[in-house]
């Protein structure tokens, strides 16, 4: 049996009892979530943390998702400070809000969970929001909602389009009511830039849920998904256990909402930027809004 084992195997440790693979370096490998394969790191950041095998679209940073989205050096960011503050101030056992917060900020990277500033997409000026999942699982609370709606603001003042890459996991519960009313703020600023003629392009990523996805995720003239996405209102784990029955696979994927109507395109990441750059460029240049004394047509039955 020796005799079938080179030198070279010997040397190697490849004999029969002694199976053992080489030690690699944790950082230079990526399990893909989608079909459980190794990826070569830098193979998989050079693919926008798309999987070269079978095509599962990772999560994405903010900043990387700006830098993928954006021409370099021309993204402005706006009330880039801002962050929460623990206005409920209830008493919890564990750690506090404000702890969680610090955590979240230095594990991230970011003060809050969205980034928003105006740049370009191949040449075409644009208002770009983005929601981070590595902050609170990008829960929407206060901050959130007010940037959003800045965000909104900047593009009805200026006129420019609007692109709001969302994700989230739903409410942050420890803001409480203060998070369900940004659902209430982000659709009335967007109600204020439907009014003004100005285009909205919503981009759904994994996960938009609950009431990221009931507010201003679904509130835009052209609605993208990402291949693969879990989009939705309410988790199927918490249907199946209010309703005692068992959805049917893929009733939260972007490839459903597809079918039934509730986005309009799947864009795979690598070509989002040109669909971007298209719709900017063939609706971005409306007609100015009418001014304040110019009266509206009466409109009359037919």
């Amino acid at each position: 049996m020796r005799k079938l084992f080179s030198q070279k195997d010997r040397r190697f440790g490849f004999l029969p009892g002694r199976h053992r693979q080489p030690d690699l370096p944790d950082e230079l490998w990526e399990k893909c979530a989608g079909c459980g394969e190794m990826i070569y790191l830098a193979e998989f950041e050079q693919n926008a943390h798309v999987c070269p095998k079978c095509g599962y679209h990772a999560r994405l940073s903010a900043r990387k998702r700006v830098a993928l989205l954006l021409d370099p050096d021309s993204f402005e960011e706006r009330d880039a400070a801002m962050r929460s503050e623990d206005v409920l101030a209830f008493e919890r056992p564990e750690r506090s809000y404000e702890q969680k917060l610090a955590d979240e900020a230095e594990k991230a990277g970011l003060p809050e969970a969205v980034i928003y500033g105006a740049g370009k997409i191949r040449g075409e000026p644009v208002v770009l929001a983005v929601i981070d999942t590595n902050f609170f699982m990008a829960t929407m609370g206060s901050v959130v909602g007010e940037k959003i709606t800045r965000a909104i603001e900047l593009a009805t003042e200026s006129r420019t389009p609007l692109v709001i890459v969302s994700a989230s996991a739903g409410a942050r519960m420890e803001e409480g009511m203060f998070s369900l009313m940004q659902m209430a703020k982000t659709s009335a600023a967007l109600a204020r830039l439907h009014e003004a003629g100005v285009l909205y392009v919503s981009v759904l990523t994994d996960p938009t849920l609950a009431g990221v996805t009931a507010s201003f995720a679904t509130l835009a003239d052209v609605i993208i998904a990402e291949p693969q996405a879990t989009i939705g209102f309410t988790g199927p784990r918490l249907i199946e256990q209010i309703t005692h029955a068992k959805l049917p696979a893929g009733t939260h994927s972007a490839e459903f909402m597809l079918e039934r109507g509730m986005v309009d395109c799947i864009v795979p990441r690598g070509d989002l930027q040109q669909t971007l750059a298209r719709l900017m460029s063939m609706y971005g240049n409306r007609q100015p809004a009418p001014a304040a004394d110019t009266p509206r047509p009466v409109e009359t039955a037919p």
